[in-house]
């Protein structure tokens, strides 16, 4: 499986890296590494859905 930096799927999935840094913290990227402390993601991963934001079918 090939891995990318926070970086790279931070510009993929037009956010901030720290948006995507505190996603892998709570669990919400399927298979992201802690390797110290760098997150590897895997590069297939799919953007997890923002709760921030409600829904306007509601």
């Amino acid at each position: 499986m090939d891995y990318i930096s926070v970086k790279d799927i931070a510009k993929k999935w037009h956010i901030s890296k720290r948006r995507v840094q505190i996603l892998c913290s709570e669990g919400r990227v399927q298979g992201a590494l802690r390797i110290g402390n760098l997150w590897a993601i895997p590069s297939d991963a799919e953007k997890p859905i923002d709760l921030r934001t409600k829904s306007k079918d509601t």
